[in-house]
């Protein structure tokens, strides 16, 4: 019964879900589900359905994992949409878990214009995230930004799909009919095109030698070592040979395409979010001179720094990819920038939590359970009454981020969603002493 539960909570329709939510909220109060304690492993990185993950979870199914496997703190992040946020934050409030949200995008950064920051082979283009935003109804003026926003980033996936249209003939797509319906709100990304080819293909060719001989001289690769039809490793040959820098379907990144940082984290700000920085690798050139990238963007307005911590090391290797991840965590501490980490789950094979007991993540596990707590008290204080992290109540109160870094991790430590109540209400002259006598009343 608890699997077959677990699989409509994957179901694009919403009220399948739910009654999937309560039915199993039903059995852990009747004793036949245990839910573990919080153990210190978090993720604030797991994009949905409503974009696209891997496993096709839906903002409840990771909510429901997420408490079932003991996480301390969970968030998700969906491309150019918060479609899931408050089914997200429906969900961790009736299951008890620390939880918040936000999207992830792709920005134009003019004082990089000619170096790569974190998108590989695009100049002046960065990955971008709007954190902890504290809910996902916005009010209409703030509504119609995050919709440009989404529909700029679907007239890039169009422009692409008509490239590689013409590439893959007589393989061809129309996005409404073959891509927009393999997600729940129409939010299609790269890795939605790459799955309705493959789903075309099979279409057109039902023959398995003619499909393979198809994608052979296609992809130039064996069509042997793609598990065809739509396996992971096609679909992952298919992105690499047709939509990357270098391939037939590539669109270069174009700086008036894409919306710029600085308007981008005013929308955060708006929002209620964080605005934050996201950390690649600290191969490019940009990232090889963190302190002055992390510099200007904070000038632009970002608060914290984003780390995906399992693509930046090899268990029992030392090596340069994590003495540059163990540099990214030790400078983001010197600024007093909390870290958010994840693993994304937006590529078949990442982990549903990074291995936190591992020799190379244990020294850094506080940091990251720390980043954890200062991102759920602000959505929640900011949520119930306007005092986030980002708010103007934050910027009378605390003379720096070191300090206004101890009050909010105090307040996610000591906060959980069954005691928000506590904190509802309160007006802007609270003092920091009031809201947290209030918690450990």
């Amino acid at each position: 019964m608890v699997k077959e539960l677990e699989e409509k909570l994957d179901s694009f329709d919403s009220s399948v879900r739910q009654s999937a939510l309560r039915k199993l909220c039903g059995l852990v109060e009747a004793g036949a589900v245990d839910l573990p304690s919080a153990s210190r492993k978090v993720n604030l990185h797991c994009h949905t359905f409503y974009s696209y993950n891997s496993y096709g979870y839906s903002p409840a199914k990771i909510a429901w994992l997420s408490r079932r496997r003991g996480l301390a703190a969970a968030a998700v992040i969906d491309f150019d949409a918060l479609d899931g946020l408050e089914e997200f934050l429906t969900a961790g409030s009736v299951l008890n878990l620390k939880c918040c949200g936000g999207f992830e995008t792709r920005v134009f950064f003019p004082e990089f214009a000619d170096k790569q920051i974190n998108s590989p082979g695009e100049p002046g283009i960065a990955y971008h995230i709007g954190a902890a935003i504290p809910r996902g109804n916005l009010d209409a003026k703030l509504g119609r930004f995050l919709q440009k926003m989404k529909a700029t980033a679907q007239n890039r996936n169009i422009a692409l799909m008509n490239k590689v249209n013409e590439y893959l003939k007589p393989v061809e797509l129309d996005y409404e009919k073959d891509v927009t319906v393999l997600t729940p709100n129409g939010n299609a990304t790269e890795r939605h095109l790459c799955l309705a080819y493959a789903r075309k293909a099979q279409q057109l060719f039902p023959d398995s030698d003619d499909l393979s001989n198809f994608w052979s001289d296609k992809l130039q690769i064996d069509a042997k070592e793609l598990d065809l039809p739509e396996g992971v490793d096609l679909l992952m040959a298919l992105r690499a040979k047709t939509m990357k820098q270098g391939a037939s379907g590539y669109v270069k990144a174009i700086g008036s395409e894409f919306l710029k940082m600085k308007d981008v984290n005013d929308f955060i700000l708006a929002a209620g979010g964080i605005p934050t920085a996201a950390w690649l690798d600290g191969t490019t050139e940009a990232e090889r001179d963190l302190s002055g990238l992390l510099e200007r963007e904070m000038a632009q307005g970002i608060a914290a720094i984003n780390i995906i911590p399992d693509r930046n090391y090899t268990s029992g290797v030392s090596d340069d990819r994590l003495d540059n991840l163990v540099k990214a965590v030790s400078l983001a501490q010197e600024l007093h920038l909390p870290v958010a980490v994840g693993t994304e789950m937006n590529s078949f094979g990442q982990k549903f939590v990074d291995d936190f007991d591992s020799h190379e993540l244990k020294p850094m596990v506080d940091i990251f359970l720390k980043g954890a707590y200062i991102f759920y008290a602000h959505s929640v204080l900011e949520r119930n009454c306007c005092l986030g992290y980002t708010s103007q109540w934050a910027k009378r109160k605390f003379s720096g981020r070191a300090e206004k870094n101890c009050f909010y991790q105090e307040v996610g430590f000591l906060l959980s969603p069954a005691k928000e109540d506590l904190i509802k209400g309160l007006g802007e002259n609270v003092t920091t002493t009031e809201i947290l006598k209030k918690l450990k009343g």
